[in-house]
């Protein structure tokens, strides 16, 4: 980011009324259309999960070359970059999806219903926490120093979950919205298909559909909190920031049922989320420090890519070793019992002692 922030997060943006306009129209389109393939329940089948994928992982390249091709290389860099980023944060979104999931025992045909109003929830509170940032921009590049923090706090609770493994015990019946849910109105025993809600005994109930995609929401915002900070380190353009989350966000229901046995073999993950995430902190106070300073250097934009390709290229190689090494069985040890399923409360990479 060598601009001003202030330009940057106001006039000097790419995002004019109609492409604005225009990307919007694009992204409720492309909403619309996984509503309609979602609206007949049915359990999402490899080919069809693996179709969607490449389609919305296909979007953003050709989005990038738009950028390329009408803005100049440095924006569709950004771009990427900052997508490239949120992805990765937005496979951690998948984590907690998968445990959501199995804790609700959400049935095979509703799931990825639950997991489309989870990502329409996500755009909703990322809109407005990219439209909070740029305000705190326009502010004043002190910002960043804000931004920084958060950054750096998230990387600690992030690192700290993974070392100690706290992250996998959360009870969602104990979570504040869906305690509040539960007091406010009754609550089926079982899933009622799609329904949100339906009427017993002359009264309204809600369906446990609706109780765990309220515990979605909640997470969503939780999500929010780490991933707009974390772009606005690649880019203050508002409107790059809403597009490398959008793109980030919108392939995540066919991605979950592509990754939901691949995410569990991932057990070092969250320790490259962490280090990501501590370093565009640091790329963050930098920027700030270089606008005061000049003489503090700051950390491009290539370099930052380069960064986090490789984080993520080493966390998945080290992964699939221990993985490896934690399957081969030791010398006079009693076989293991069977891995859980993808759809355990706790991870498949957890298993009982042997």
């Amino acid at each position: 980011m060598s601009r001003p922030a202030v330009l940057a997060a106001s006039s000097d943006s790419i995002g004019s009324p109609w492409l604005w306009g225009i990307s919007i129209a694009v992204l409720l389109a492309l909403l619309c259309a996984d509503f309609l393939v979602t609206h007949r329940p049915h359990e999402v089948s490899m080919r069809e999960a693996i179709g969607w994928s490449v389609f919305y992982l296909a979007l953003p390249l050709v989005f990038g070359l738009f950028l390329w091709s009408a803005f100049g290389g440095g924006q569709a860099l950004e771009f990427i970059t900052g997508f490239v980023v949120e992805k990765s944060l937005s496979v951690d979104n998948l984590f907690v999806f998968m445990l959501l999931l199995a804790g609700f025992a959400v049935p095979a045909e509703l799931q990825q219903r639950v997991l489309l109003y989870g990502i329409v929830g996500a755009l909703v509170l990322r809109g407005i926490f990219i439209a909070a940032g740029a305000a705190l921009l326009q502010a004043g590049t002190w910002a960043f120093l804000v931004f920084g923090a958060i950054l750096f706090a998230t990387a600690v609770k992030i690192l700290h979950e993974a070392l100690t493994g706290s992250g996998f015990d959360r009870d969602v019946s104990q979570m504040r919205s869906v305690r509040l849910l539960r007091r406010l109105m009754p609550v089926t025993d079982d899933y009622r298909g799609p329904r949100l809600t339906v009427r017993e005994g002359g009264r309204r109930a809600l369906t446990p559909l609706t109780v765990v995609v309220v515990a979605v929401f909640a997470t969503d915002v939780v999500f929010a909190v780490d991933s707009v900070p974390a772009v606005y380190g690649i880019t203050a353009d508002p409107y790059l920031v809403f597009t490398t989350n959008a793109f980030a966000l919108l392939g995540l229901r066919a991605l979950y049922f592509v990754l939901a046995t691949a995410l569990a073999k991932l057990t070092h993950l969250n320790h490259g989320l962490a280090i990501i995430l501590a370093f565009i902190g640091a790329k963050l106070v930098l920027h700030w420090a270089h606008g005061i300073w000049p003489a503090v250097p700051e950390i491009p934009t290539p370099l930052s890519l380069a960064v986090i390709v490789v984080v993520l290229a080493a966390v998945t190689l080290t992964s699939l070793r221990a993985r490896r090494g934690a399957e081969e069985p030791t010398p006079g040890s009693r076989p293991c019992p069977p891995k859980s399923s993808p759809n355990s409360p706790r991870p498949s990479s957890w298993r009982p002692p042997c």
